[in-house]
């Protein structure tokens, strides 16, 4: 047993991105890290705005259910102040729905999300985070390397940014967290360090986004709160998505898989909307007046990195530095939260973060991303143009199975509701075969 195991002390806790999954790691370690530094290349603004660093937040974002519960638990009260910021309250059963069978029954809801802009909840996020005494920011400062061995990270390289960058200073840590998000440079650092390559998956829809908000025409009736123009595989692999968001606007998001991307621009944007399985959104939008421009978004292929199978001591990786998901699904910022919640149980447990702590969150940010990982790399898979995706006779009969769930959903309120909640991640798949479900998806 080393000696980090047997006595884990405070110490100093390094967060590398100041995003939601850095900011909601930084809170998880209060009390478990005598000293918590939050390195974030950018500088935050003073209102709530979009930033560089998150360049999907320029996009329709969902908080699920789960995420909602992790989110209220980490930070009491917050779904007030969100509300209090504008954010709308949208029942699941106030989405309108197309799946690949049709759409979507109405049923009684049991849940509901907060719809807003990205960065009104970042704000409140860093807001809260900020007023903690024992979190630093260094802002406009850039991660430039890990300190350590093969065997353990003992820190990070830092450097400050701008047109006269400051020399690289060492900053020594007995935790270091990837919080840096899709882009993270942390698996090449580590290799640098000579560590073996850490595990991972890769799937690739080849999706693409292009998103723009508008102002709500006064009267409108959706028939409900929110669209989802789901793709339907083969034949339909474009998707469409309008949410509710705060100051009396939508933002509406469009993306199709490899071979379907949008095109850029005002012309792009309204091709793809042309082109989507039903013309409901395109007539929602027609005398709708666009309230900014259209901004388009590649997030790149899903990435699951097994750290918790092979990474040195002293690292946990967490949201998409962990795991990508394909953002067609609306995970991301659901399995980000939990990451944060799974890492401040393990620090609970042991009483702070030392190596021992570490590998434990490891296992546990891996065992909370699983099921959405399988969720959306399945359906990534049904797309002939995926690469990396599953196969197989048994990815064959999941499909034939949910087909059926999809079809029950079209048309009976019990199975639409149980999807909702395995969707929300607040319920696991095994839920659709429960005696109650699974004797209604197979009466359909």
């Amino acid at each position: 047993m080393t000696s980090s195991d047997k006595t884990p002390g405070l110490g100093t806790a390094v967060v590398i991105g100041g995003g939601l999954a850095g900011l909601g790691a930084a809170w998880a370690l209060r009390g478990h890290a005598e000293r918590i530094v939050v390195v974030e290349r950018d500088h935050y603004p003073a209102e709530p705005a979009f930033r560089a660093g998150v360049p999907q937040g320029r996009h329709a974002h969902l908080v699920l259910e789960a995420g909602h519960r992790v989110l209220e638990e980490m930070f009491p009260g917050i779904k007030q102040e969100l509300m209090d910021a504008g954010a709308l309250r949208v029942a699941t059963s106030e989405v309108r729905w197309l799946c690949s069978a049709g759409w979507m029954a109405e049923y009684p809801a049991r849940m509901a999300f907060l719809s807003c802009t990205r960065p009104v909840l970042d704000q409140l996020v860093l807001k809260r985070v900020r007023a903690d005494s024992s979190i630093e920011f260094l802002e406009g400062t850039d991660v430039v390397g890990l300190l350590g061995s093969a065997g353990a990270v003992t820190g990070v390289k830092v450097r400050e940014r701008g047109p006269e960058r400051g020399e690289v200073r060492d900053l020594p840590a007995e935790l270091v967290v990837d919080a840096a998000g899709r882009s993270t440079s942390v698996p090449k650092w580590l290799t640098e360090l000579g560590c073996r390559p850490v595990p991972e998956q890769r799937v690739d829809a080849g999706v693409a986004y292009t998103s723009r908000l508008f102002h709500r025409p006064a009267g409108v009736d959706l028939g409900g709160q929110a669209i989802y123009l789901q793709t339907k595989a083969p034949e339909a692999p474009r998707m469409g998505v309008l949410l509710p968001v705060e100051g009396d606007r939508w933002i509406v998001s469009l993306a199709g898989m490899r071979g379907a991307e949008p095109r850029p621009g005002e012309e792009g944007f309204t091709e793809h909307l042309a082109g989507l399985r039903d013309p409901l959104l395109r007539e929602v939008l027609r005398d709708a007046e666009p309230a900014g421009e259209v901004r388009g978004f590649l997030p790149g292929p899903g990435v699951r990195r097994h750290y918790e199978r092979s990474g040195p001591e002293g690292l946990v990786a967490v949201g998409d530095a962990a795991s990508t998901f394909n953002p067609v699904y609306g995970q991301g910022v659901t399995v980000a939260l939990f990451c944060a919640r799974e890492l401040r149980r393990t620090v609970r447990r042991h009483g702070g973060i030392g190596h021992a702590a570490a590998r434990d969150a490891r296992r546990a940010v891996a065992a909370a991303s699983k099921n959405p990982w399988v969720m959306s790399c399945a359906e990534d898979a049904r797309f002939d143009t995926t690469t990396g995706a599953p196969t197989g006779a048994l990815l064959k009969l999941q499909h034939r199975f949910l087909d059926k769930v999809l079809a029950g959903a079209t048309r009976d309120p019990l199975v639409t509701a149980a999807f909702h909640e395995v969707m929300s991640l607040v319920e696991p798949p095994s839920l659709l075969f429960r005696p109650s479900v699974l004797s209604a998806v197979l009466r359909g």
